[in-house]
């Protein structure tokens, strides 16, 4: 059994994510069944390179915890012989749940075991005292899951910025003014189930590895989501780097934002991010936020920032997300510009947009709920 499970099992209401690609048999045939299904067990012994004695003992354990099903009414009629029954993950019975915690609006989520949401929507984030704000929150996330009583929920996922400790679920954020709040126990003790509490930049990163289909080279990449808030992850293999003291910033990157930061001695790059920046800026040249001047410039400023992180880690690819990088008309063609020019690297790397668009912050809270299931799926569902 996994220290994972063995925690689950022993009582723990608060787990860790596991925001990597893990290859245990169980979880190799789960994945492949997510992303390849309708599958047929041949099919699961080629792609996962088990055999088929492995694959056979992996779907019969999976299914026997409810987690795969056979569908024998997907089989061609025309087929030859006797065909063997397809299997798919099962997307009725079970589902986890999901909190985005933004610094203006929280996202709710209901997701089914294959990622796919299947309700969610957003509520302004609550001001006030950090202890009656984020009983709240909790209260409204378990009010969406009593819609959906006709399912199984194994486990809540929390996906916030600032400070988080993932042993424990405590986290600081400082733009909220939360300190030390153990959101991870309140959130375990509303729904009943185990919950994860995850940095939110890296839970991202982590949906672009575990919700959409494997790249063909994972290497290394770097992430970065720029909003009201400025975050970078880094991925190494198919992993999430969780640093251990914490998320790390960008924030206090310098910048040279004559439009954005005006006025600002020593600007920053959360000096040029967020509504208030083109605001002010809008106000003060009487034009309209869409303006170039300030569009081109925040553009800009994002595609040098992106290059200098990119000069001193040197990764194979970068995927960028959130409303300050898609707010330009003529969408990264202008981010991409600034980063090739400021770039001192010799050779080109194209700068890719999310694959979850306006939906990240989404995935995000999915995938932290997600991910213990998919690093361990069969001891993990046994002890729940």
């Amino acid at each position: 059994m996994s220290d994972t499970a063995e925690r689950v099992g022993g009582g723990a209401r608060v787990v860790p994510a596991t925001l990597q690609v893990t290859s245990t048999p169980a979880a190799a045939v789960l994945q492949a069944i997510r992303v390849g299904g309708p599958v047929t067990r041949d099919h699961l012994v080629a792609s996962t390179q088990l055999s088929a004695a492995t694959v056979n003992r992996q779907v019969h354990a999976l299914a026997a915890h409810g987690l795969v099903v056979e569908r024998p009414d997907l089989v061609d009629p025309g087929a030859i012989g006797r065909p063997k029954n397809p299997l798919t993950i099962d997307r009725d019975s079970l589902c986890v749940a999901g909190m985005h915690i933004g610094a203006r609006r929280t996202v709710l989520a209901i997701a089914d075991l294959g990622g796919r949401t299947l309700h969610s929507h957003a509520v302004l984030t609550p001001s006030g005292p950090a202890s009656a704000a984020t009983d709240q929150l909790c209260a409204l996330l378990a009010e969406l899951v009593n819609r959906f009583a006709g399912r199984r929920l194994l486990w809540a996922g929390v996906a916030l910025g600032g400070a988080v400790d993932i042993d424990t679920g405590i986290v600081t954020h400082p733009v909220l003014g939360w300190r030390q709040v153990p959101i991870g126990d309140k959130l375990a003790a509303a729904l009943g189930v185990p919950v994860s509490v995850c940095e939110h930049v890296e839970a991202m990163a982590a949906a672009e590895l575990l919700l959409t289909s494997p790249r063909a080279d994972l290497g290394s990449g770097l992430f970065f989501y720029a909003r009201e808030t400025a975050g970078m992850a880094m991925t190494l293999d198919g992993r999430v780097h969780v640093p251990q003291r914490g998320a790390g910033t960008i924030a206090h990157l310098p910048v040279r934002a004559p439009v954005l930061a005006h006025g600002i001695d020593q600007p920053r790059l959360q000096d040029i991010i967020g509504d208030a920046p083109a605001h002010r800026a809008a106000q003060r040249l009487g034009e309209r936020i869409e303006c170039s001047a300030i569009a081109d410039e925040r553009a800009a400023t994002l595609g040098r920032c992106v290059a200098m992180i990119r000069d001193v880690i040197n990764p194979d690819s970068i995927v960028v997300a959130g409303d300050a990088f898609a707010a330009h008309p003529d969408g990264l063609a202008p981010v991409q510009a600034a980063f090739d020019e400021a770039s001192t690297l010799g050779w080109p790397l194209e700068i890719s947009p999310s694959r979850f668009g306006v939906r990240v912050q989404e995935s995000a809270a999915v995938v932290v709920a997600l991910s213990v299931l998919y690093a361990d799926p069969i001891a993990v569902v046994a002890t729940i």
